[in-house]
């Protein structure tokens, strides 16, 4: 048939409204690829959850294809080597794919692929998929460039592939298949472009009311927040669908609340790009601490770590937050901001030893939003506000009656409410009378979290008072910070008092996506 188009799917995972395929489907007979990388997948930020999620989409997305004339070919192994193979069978008249920030695995994987390109005069087509900007010189005018983005005209899926007779389309290997760790996770979202719209159509038809005054309890997060992330993360649902559409609902609105809302949520798709911009301008951030004067802050306490993870630190409201998580691939943004803040500042763990745990567990991690909100919670970025969760005074805020404490800890479930956040407070008489051993069906406090946390504020804001690290930070806001973040420069006497997650972080699990 001659050379073929290949477009290579990424994290891109639909027909509609990607840009590649439907550029090189104008060019000549597409060959459109995705290939199984079994190393990226070892990465240790890398999981069963989100392959099975990342493989429902593939399923789809390989049937719509086969609808239009070819179905999605799969296989597995180093993309050089699959392209190597498919330009010795057919030859290869051109590369296309959306530009990707991803970690830094597949950042080296890109380079490679470059090469490759290169070396074979074969050019590589990479095109926006979103907000985010490569080669950034500076961040003014950003803001602006994403809107022009973001209102381009949505294109169609092609109307019509050339069939490749006889090739055979490859299997989708499962989670064991790739040598992933078995991963229980029951309440996961599932995978899928069908899933995503109705996803986004019950948000936009209903539960948009209630988003403002739902997304930070995680008794009404699961259903006020829009649950888009994955489909974004993943790429089942473009972000300039999700803009366009929801600005139109917002529109034909006449409640007043509820426009909000969906302004609110408009907003928070802005940061789900800003926060990406940051890891495509300094890839080291998934492994380096921003600010240089912060690195080797913390050290590893293996046993704290695990007991975070496991949902097991005798903090209630934690622990319940993290089996949530652990349990579903998903939590809202308070609740991610609160288990990274406890890490870091009452239980002193590096940020990245607890942002691999998360990245794991999220369905919808995104690494360019992830590692930045890892390094901002932890205090390494310095350049925004410190801001210590006190986990007693998040539960009885946003879980007053302990409805999620009980559902997520059944070895708490008959502890009196007077107790239930801070059961460690009981006599030896009422744990006998209900039948509860704290410390031994429930752990007691893996630390004295408000000494901890004291501590901790008096460390970090020393370090800042550190002669140079004002002006380093001043340097970072330069190169990362919104212009619209309120932050001044350390020349003019103060910063911001904006608390934190008005800032940076209320969007997290919400635009993560898009919660």
């Amino acid at each position: 048939m001659g050379p073929l188009q290949i477009v290579w799917f990424k994290r891109d995972l639909r027909s509609f409204d990607h840009r590649p395929l439907l550029e090189a489907s104008l060019r000549g007979p597409v060959l459109p690829l995705y290939v199984v990388e079994p190393d990226l997948w070892l990465q240790p930020d890398s999981s069963a959850r989100q392959w099975e999620f990342c493989r429902e989409c593939l399923v789809e997305l390989r049937a719509a294809l086969a609808g239009l004339g070819q179905p999605l070919v799969v296989r597995i192994g180093a993309i050089e080597q699959v392209l190597e193979r498919a330009h010795r069978q057919f030859g290869v008249a051109g590369l296309w794919s959306h530009e990707e920030t991803g970690n830094g695995w597949t950042y080296a994987r890109d380079l490679r692929v470059a090469d490759w390109a290169r070396r074979h005069g074969i050019e590589w087509q990479e095109i926006p998929q979103f907000g985010v900007t490569r080669r950034l010189s500076r961040r003014t005018g950003w803001a602006k460039h994403w809107e022009e983005r973001m209102a381009e005209e949505l294109t169609g899926a092609p109307l019509r592939l050339t069939p490749l007779p006889g090739l055979d389309p490859g299997p989708l290997p499962v989670a064991e298949e790739l040598g992933l760790k078995p991963d229980f996770c029951p309440g996961r979202q599932k995978g899928g472009r069908a899933q995503g719209l109705k996803t986004l159509a019950s948000f936009l038809d209903q539960r948009s009311r209630s988003y403002q005054s739902g997304l930070s309890s995680p008794n009404t997060a699961d259903v006020s927040c829009s649950r888009l992330s994955p489909h974004l993360s993943w790429g089942s649902l473009s972000m300039r669908e999700v803009v366009q559409k929801s600005r139109l609902r917002r529109q034909a609105l006449a409640a007043v609340p509820w426009r909000r809302s969906l302004q609110r949520f408009d907003e928070r798709l802005h940061w789900h790009c800003h926060f990406i911009q940051k890891l495509e301008c300094q890839p080291s951030l998934e492994y380096r601490e921003l600010h240089p004067l912060t690195a080797g802050l913390r050290d590893s306490n293996h046993e704290l770590l695990a007991a975070w993870a496991e949902g097991r630190t005798g903090l209630p409201f934690v622990d319940a937050c993290m089996r949530s998580l652990n349990a579903t691939g998903w939590l809202n943004f308070r609740m991610r901001a609160m288990l990274l803040s406890v890490a870091s500042y009452q239980l002193w763990i590096p940020w990245r030893e607890s942002g691999v745990h998360l990245a794991r567990q999220f369905v919808d991690y995104e690494p360019g939003i992830h590692w930045s909100q890892c390094q901002m919670q932890s205090g390494t970025t310095g350049i925004n506000t410190i801001r210590i969760y006190n986990p007693l005074k998040q539960g009885l805020d946003h879980d007053p009656e302990g409805v999620f404490i009980r559902r997520w800890l059944p070895e708490l479930a008959h502890v009196p409410p007077v107790y239930l956040h801070t059961p460690w407070t009981m006599d030896d008489r009422t744990q006998a009378r209900l039948g509860i051993g704290i410390g031994r069906a429930y752990p007691l406090p893996s630390i004295d979290w408000n000494t901890a946390a004291a501590v901790a504020r008096d460390r970090i804001w020393a370090l800042r008072q550190q002669y140079g690290f004002a002006a380093t930070a001043d340097a970072i806001q330069n190169r990362h910070g919104s212009r619209r973040s309120g932050l001044r420069s350390s020349s003019s006497g103060r910063r911001s008092k904006l608390p934190i997650d008005q800032l940076c972080f209320d969007f997290v699990g919400d635009t993560a996506v898009a919660q």
